[in-house]
């Protein structure tokens, strides 16, 4: 066996409806893979629907499950509101939500402008909250027996991170929702849990955050007592875990899954301190023009 095996048994997700928001890409399509492959019916969602079409497109393939490409901008609820909508009307039903997407870019905070600070906080503390109360509202009021919220958040969600500071606030924001709902919904048979992901590359992710040589000069498998970065099916493995009903009585929790890098050194890009104030402008400079392709 091997930390890149999967899991659970083949049938642990059969009958579950899952959405999956930013799923058409990185750690969102590999968690989404692995729910098909368990048997669960997902939708995944982002504001990119060419991409979520050729992702559900090339999942439904890989594992002959059905996955189901919706348009959506998790900053806006009443866009929230039709997705939610739409999932019912395809599936009947929805049973767990998994707050995915997110936005982020390393940057000294002086640097961001308020409109660069509030579309971090927006995706990632706003549509999480959006995503969480559309669904929330619908199982409370059809009295759903049991459903699952899953969050991914971060550990500099609890220490903070320099670099990092808009991500970081709206992550602390997520982790004070997933507790403070696990216990205020656990009457409606609701239970709210996060993982907290260590460093798990992903191309496009990586490549805006870290862009040209700075991954190499920083590279976060050193900051790793384990000595390397996550395998996506680690995390897969683990998120399935967390969705299943084999985790019934697993409820406010926040797993952190991350080889114990927080534990060898809080706050995830506090090594950027070493970088100029010059190579600062050249990165500025490649971010925008990646953004701008």
């Amino acid at each position: 066996m091997s930390y890149t095996d999967k899991m659970l048994r083949d049938d642990a997700l059969k009958g579950k409806v899952i959405v999956v928001t930013g799923g058409g890409s990185g750690l969102g399509k590999a968690m989404t893979k692995y729910f098909l492959e368990l048997g669960a019916n997902v939708a995944i969602t982002s504001r990119d629907l060419d991409k979520l079409k050729n992702t559900a497109s090339e999942l439904e393939v890989a594992t002959g499950g059905t996955c189901l490409p919706l348009q959506c901008d998790v900053r806006h609820y009443d866009q929230v509101e039709n997705m939610l909508q739409s999932v019912l009307k395809a599936f009947g039903k929805v049973d767990v939500l998994l707050n995915n997407a997110a936005g982020n870019f390393i940057s000294p905070t002086e640097r961001l402008s308020a409109n660069a600070f509030d579309t971090v906080i927006d995706i990632v503390l706003k549509g999480t909250k959006n995503c969480t109360l559309a669904f929330g509202k619908h199982w409370i009021d059809t009295k759903q027996k049991s459903s699952t919220v899953l969050n991914i958040v971060t550990t500099y969600a609890w220490t903070g991170s320099a670099y990092v500071v808009p991500s970081a606030t709206a992550k602390a924001g997520v982790l004070a929702m997933t507790r403070s709902l696990a216990v205020e919904w656990a009457k409606y048979g609701i239970r709210t849990n996060a993982i907290a992901p260590g460093p798990f590359p992903t191309k496009g992710a990586w490549d805006r955050l870290m862009p040209g040589d700075l991954a190499e000069k920083f590279d976060m498998a050193k900051k790793v007592p384990l000595q390397r970065v996550g395998d996506h099916q680690e995390l897969a493995n683990l998120a399935a875990y967390m969705v299943s009903d084999f985790s019934a009585y697993i409820n406010g929790e926040v797993v952190v899954i991350d080889g114990g890098e927080w534990l060898k050194g809080a706050g995830q890009f506090n090594m950027l301190e070493a970088i100029p104030e010059e190579l600062w402008d050249q990165l500025e400079m490649m971010i925008k023009a990646k953004k701008n392709k």
